[in-house]
């Protein structure tokens, strides 16, 4: 298989991130999460490991779902106490030259001008090395806590989307054209006036007018993540994503979202190299088999059953305080993350979880696989995804922080190096460039981005 491959590190500023309750694991350092010295780690360890990203989760609420009330989460640190992505890129940044960095922020609750504003400062100080993950937020606390009195309807939440990505737009691309700065010390002119406009956005969420406060960064537009894979947010991630990042228990399961994002976007006149997909994806390595599964029988102590059940909750908008523990799920609509319940109860039709086994599942590594073996047989189980599903990369999370990652980087990069998949060395360039090629910097043309962008005159 001689397919390029793309890893990126999942994590977010808090404790434990997918795996409730590891924290309590004597070799786990999560708990460091406030200490910038932890995230300089990460990073200079991710970047000798030759990985392209690092992939920065966020919430903006508790998950209180569980019983009706935050207690579970609290206790066990499921995602709260959380910091904010943004604040430690670029610490992380200074310290490295190549990784790139994915901060996610909820447009529900922001505004599309200082949003772009904070994004394009990141976007120069990291050297063009910044993407933007864009999510909606799935939590009623989250709704309650920014004035709302309940959560906004789901499919709501994605005509706001569009209405805001499309504000952005118009900022990052047609504010400031190229040669605006012009820095002429004898004239005292740093930047030329005529080349800067101001936007004039009036729609059904958002009224904006007034230029871009920033000059253009490195990638003017960031690189755009996305992760919903509900119809709604399919069609979303179809027409504006760049890297689509997608769930899944299975190859078999993954690989019909990843044929159904393909073809949406061939149909919003895009082509199957204008994305990168990835998936989630645990490794617990061991130098034997032996070792390995000794390895995830340990880890599986430290899982807190109502920590799972309470970040559960959050995902999926249901109480699972209120079902026995052998029960067996079912689907149930709601306005939360629509995939995720789906993944358990639709997609794999031969397959029926308890509410016990969906919660061990979850406790290691979130809403995806886990893999357990030698180095070999996870380089291995990656290219038999690979193979299966068409993705592009992978997002690696952890069961232990930083051990996971060390372990993979030590032995099973080496492997996946060998075999031609990942990346042995960095290239030069942006992170855009990293992804799609030496001289895509910009937004391709069959972007809804692109429009935006400011033609040059020929007269």
């Amino acid at each position: 298989m001689s397919k390029r491959v793309y890893l990126n590190a999942f994590d977010m500023n808090c404790i434990g991130h997918q795996s409730p309750g590891l924290w309590t694991h004597p070799e786990d350092q999560s708990d460091r999460y406030k200490d910038i010295d932890y995230w300089v780690e990460l990073a200079q360890l991710l970047e000798e490991g030759k990985f392209d990203g690092l992939f920065l989760a966020d919430v903006v609420g508790v998950y209180d779902v569980y019983e009706g009330k935050p207690d579970a989460a609290i206790a066990n640190a499921v995602q709260v106490p959380v910091n904010d992505p943004l604040l430690i890129i670029s610490a992380m940044a200074h310290a490295t030259k190549h990784l790139g960095f994915g901060v996610t922020y909820a447009l529900t609750y922001e505004y599309p001008y200082m949003l772009a504003h904070r994004l394009s400062t990141l976007d120069h100080i990291t050297k063009g090395r910044v993407s933007w993950n864009i999510v909606t937020s799935y939590l009623n606390s989250a709704a309650k806590s920014f004035g709302l009195t309940k959560q906004i309807a789901h499919d709501e939440r994605y005509n706001i989307a569009e209405e805001f990505v499309d504000v952005c737009y118009k900022l990052w691309e047609g504010s400031w054209e190229d040669d605006a700065v012009v820095k002429d010390k004898e004239r005292r002119i740093y930047a030329d006036p005529s080349k800067v406009h101001p936007v004039e956005h009036k729609g059904k969420y958002f009224n904006v007018q007034g230029i871009h406060l920033n000059e253009p960064s490195p990638q003017r537009t960031p690189v755009l993540f996305q992760a919903g894979t509900s119809t709604k947010g399919r069609a979303f991630a179809a027409k504006h994503a760049e890297c689509i990042f997608l769930n899944g228990l299975s190859p078999e399961i993954v690989a019909g979202s990843v044929k159904k994002i393909r073809e949406e976007a061939k149909n919003q006149g895009r082509s199957e190299e204008d994305i990168k997909i990835f998936t989630i994806f645990t490794p617990i390595v061991g130098e034997t088999e032996e070792q390995a599964q000794a390895k995830y029988e340990d880890l599986k102590k430290y899982i807190s059953y109502e920590g799972a059940l309470s970040l559960l909750g959050g995902w999926t908008g249901i109480d699972f305080s209120k079902y026995d523990p052998d029960q067996e799920l079912e689907y149930i609509e709601t306005d939360a993350i629509q995939s995720v319940l789906e993944g358990y109860t639709k997609a794999n039709p031969n397959k029926k979880w308890t509410v016990r086994e969906i919660a061990i599942e979850t406790g290691i590594g979130g809403f995806g696989p886990v893999a357990v073996g030698t180095p070999e047989q996870i380089a291995d189980e990656m290219e038999n995804w690979i193979r299966i599903t068409g993705i592009d990369g992978f997002n690696i999370a952890y069961a232990l922080a930083p051990g996971t990652m060390k372990d993979f980087i030590t032995y099973v990069v080496p492997i996946l190096q060998e075999r031609g998949l990942v990346q042995a060395d960095y290239k030069a360039g942006t992170y855009r460039e990293k992804l799609f090629g030496d001289g895509k910097n910009k937004l391709p043309e069959n972007h809804p981005g692109s429009q935006y962008q400011i033609k040059k005159s020929l007269v």
